[in-house]
């Protein structure tokens, strides 16, 4: 308990230190060009009012006491009274730099002309110099803005605990009283300020932070949903076309010759929406891609490739694409690619029925397929094709309904709305 009371003033008074004195002082400004041979490019205005403080306080207390020298010698000589009037300038200069420090210089240099025979109160009634008061008031200042609470408290008691033990005058521990705490009062509060306004700087950049990583992660999902649509859909088919097209020719070389031509087309098909999709990834100047993203005018072609890989596929369409936003239309076209993807590999050879339906407030996407004929093995990944749909659809505001149907098929509904919630 007595060591917590302790340690303030052992930090005031020896071991304690300031915070760092601010990178770009306030009140600064540029010297004009035609100053320019100065040393400083930049004044430090509060520095400059300072220095302007402590050198008036310097001569006020050197004039007082060696007009008082020249009429009656002092028992200390010159020099201490040079040294005084020292003590109580210099700290007024050092204390934007070594608040703290300049504090201990000031007390220090009181402390001794209380101990030399100086006979102050010949200079000055009460005993304190008029320039000690006002070195004490700005020091206490500094140290309340760049110090602890508990050492600017500390720092406060000492103060008020000297004044008194000095000089017990009327005038000067009221007005020094109120001065001390006035300032320490005054410096907290700008110290407490500028601690907030530096949280609120911190706190703004930690979320500017994590938006960026949630705007990359979003980025990245974005393009691992595109990457897993077309590789799936397109290898699919492809898978499916390689093993079709030889039985399906049966020696007959022209009809080979067709399918392999299919087959290449679609890996062509492949390889430019794979560039159009890591474009954006592979541009050193971040460019983005300008190639129209695919729509609802092109389920047709998927239609196609799926019907030539052997899909028996229905395909009903109703309304207009006019109006819909490009977002719903990828995300239709994407929900049917990745519908036909999951026919091919769960259930190969059942009919499916496309239809998509253009409402007035929404764009309908139903994809059903019967019982497959043959259960397939287990494939690797399953679900994943699933949960990217909802990815999608929930970005757009949609809902999706996915499950098995009463017949042992499969059906996937997607509501899509044309005007943002």
């Amino acid at each position: 308990m007595l060591a917590d009371l302790v340690r303030p003033f052992t930090l005031a008074l020896v071991k304690g230190s300031a915070d760092p004195a601010p990178a770009r002082p306030a009140f600064t400004v540029t010297t004009p060009r035609w100053l320019g041979l100065l040393p400083v490019h930049r004044l430090h205005l509060a520095f400059l009012a300072d220095f302007v403080i402590a050198w008036v306080v310097f001569g006020t207390a050197l004039n007082m006491m060696i007009s008082e020298h020249d009429r009656r010698p002092l028992d200390a000589g010159i020099g201490m009274i040079y040294l005084t009037a020292i003590s109580t300038a210099l700290p007024i200069v050092l204390r934007h730099r070594w608040p703290l420090a300049a504090w201990r210089i000031l007390l220090l240099g009181t402390l001794s002309t209380v101990v030399v025979p100086l006979e102050l109160h010949r200079f000055a009634q009460p005993v304190f110099l008029p320039g000690v008061g006002v070195a004490a008031v700005m020091c206490l200042y500094s140290v309340a803005v760049r110090c602890e609470r508990q050492i600017t408290l500390a720092v406060w008691v000492v103060s008020i605990v000297f004044m008194w033990s000095v000089d017990q005058h009327a005038y000067t521990l009221g007005a020094g009283g109120i001065g001390l705490t006035v300032a320490a009062l005054f410096g907290y509060n700008v110290r407490t300020r500028r601690s907030a306004t530096e949280k609120l700087a911190e706190e703004e950049e930690r979320t500017r932070l994590a938006e960026g990583a949630q705007a990359a992660l979003a980025e990245r999902a974005r393009i691992a949903r595109e990457l897993h649509d077309v590789v799936a859909h397109h290898m699919s088919v492809i898978a499916i076309q390689a093993e079709a097209v030889p039985l399906r020719a049966q020696g007959d070389a022209a009809q080979l010759e067709s399918g392999m031509a299919d087959i290449r087309g679609l890996s062509l098909e492949a390889i430019a929406e794979l560039r159009r999709v890591l474009g954006v990834l592979r541009d050193p100047e971040g460019r983005t891609e300008t190639a129209p993203q695919p729509g609802l005018d092109r389920v047709g072609e998927l239609v196609a490739n799926a019907r030539t890989a052997g899909l028996t596929v229905a395909l009903t369409w109703s309304g207009s694409a006019d109006g819909v936003p490009q977002a719903v239309q990828l995300t239709a076209y994407r929900i049917v690619q990745e519908s036909l993807s999951n026919v091919m590999r769960h259930a190969p050879g059942s009919p499916v029925a496309v239809a998509v339906v253009r409402e007035p407030a929404e764009v309908r996407v139903c994809v059903v397929n019967a019982a497959p004929r043959v259960v397939p093995p287990p494939v690797g990944g399953a679900g994943q094709g699933l949960a990217g749909m909802r990815e999608r659809v929930a970005l757009v505001g949609g809902t999706l309904t996915t499950g098995p149907t009463p017949e042992g098929g499969f059906s996937v509904e997607a509501r899509l709305p044309v005007e943002p919630a």
